[in-house]
């Protein structure tokens, strides 16, 4: 593997811990390190304190959500976060969820598709230093012009479900984020992106789960996968590829408000498919199989309950 990278934060670390963290990330042999977005530091926060301090890392968002913030603000921080990189940073944008968006940011989630394509639009041109006026059913924007040109160009990577998303991720991105799929998926949905970008970069986030008993890690995993493939849009994916008959049951349970009975109803083949479980050895195979499916950059999210134990990890996984 050329490239190898690490979600940030490792564990539940605050900002003022990753100088500290990131010396050891980069000699264990990462060469990127990719952030998103839930309830703690935002996307760009981490990759700053990464820029400073190990400017050989690569750094991208995986991912920066279109309807938290406006797309000035997100030209803005990705000029902040440029100017600081030695090289191309990696601008991962997406949707997010519509929990997310309505009940965190009070948002409404409304044509992602075209909040999404609108937005890669404006960015191309704010980041040639174009003074841009733009108008469309989702973006408004009257006369913004950045205030500085970025030092290298920023490559927007998109994250994508499902066809028209993947579709655009090849036709408009440079790339595209995949998420919560498994290297078979990786093979089914790579063609939809690939067809109109064939050197289109393919960022894969792969979970590990910091436990060698598959039971142990099953345990781990499984309210993870109910909390995610309950939600409208990843529900949705999951149904596209297939997998609808077996996740009924959990997501019946879900929708009646039985959440431990949808987390026991989560299939320990489902959690087999979508977690990479095991030795470290195992992990590693694994992490190959998505790079051989197509995967340019595997990204490692390692989930534990011991922080100690999920950084060794982390760490022993690095190329």
């Amino acid at each position: 593997m050329r490239r190898i990278g690490l979600t940030l934060p490792i564990g539940e670390e605050p900002l003022g811990a990753l100088p500290g963290i990131l010396g050891d990330v980069v000699a264990a042999g990462y060469t990127d390190v990719w952030t998103s977005e839930l309830t703690a530091a935002d996307a760009f926060a981490p990759l700053t304190v990464a820029a400073l301090s190990q400017p050989g890392l690569r750094v991208g968002t995986s991912i920066a959500g279109v309807f938290a913030r406006s797309p000035a603000l997100l030209a803005m921080q990705a000029l902040g976060l440029a100017e600081l990189s030695a090289g191309p940073v990696r601008l991962g944008i997406g949707a997010s969820s519509q929990n997310m968006v309505t009940r965190w940011h009070g948002a409404e989630f409304e044509r992602p598709y075209s909040r999404v394509r609108d937005t890669i639009r404006f960015l191309r041109r704010a980041f040639e230093g174009e003074r841009v006026t733009f108008a469309s059913d989702t973006v408004r924007v009257d006369g913004f012009r950045l205030g500085r040109t970025p030092p290298h160009r920023p490559r927007i990577l998109v994250a994508a479900l499902r066809e028209r998303m993947l579709r655009l991720a090849g036709e408009e991105g440079d790339g595209v984020i995949l998420n919560w799929l498994s290297a078979g998926d990786v093979r089914a949905v790579l063609p939809f992106v690939l067809d109109a970008n064939p050197a289109a970069e393919v960022v894969a986030r792969l979970f590990t789960v910091c436990a060698e008993d598959a039971g142990a890690a099953r345990d781990l995993a499984r309210p993870l996968v109910a909390a995610y493939l309950s939600t409208g849009v990843y529900g949705a994916y999951h149904r596209w590829l297939g997998r609808g008959p077996a996740l009924e049951p959990m997501w019946r349970c879900w929708r009646a408000g039985d959440r431990r009975g949808a987390v026991a109803a989560v299939p320990d083949s489902l959690i087999d498919e979508l977690f990479l479980t095991g030795t470290e050895d195992d992990v590693r195979a694994g992490i190959a199989a998505y790079v051989d499916a197509g995967v340019t950059v595997p990204v490692v999210s390692v989930i534990g309950a011991d922080p100690v134990a999920v950084r060794r990890r982390a760490l022993a996984l690095g190329a």
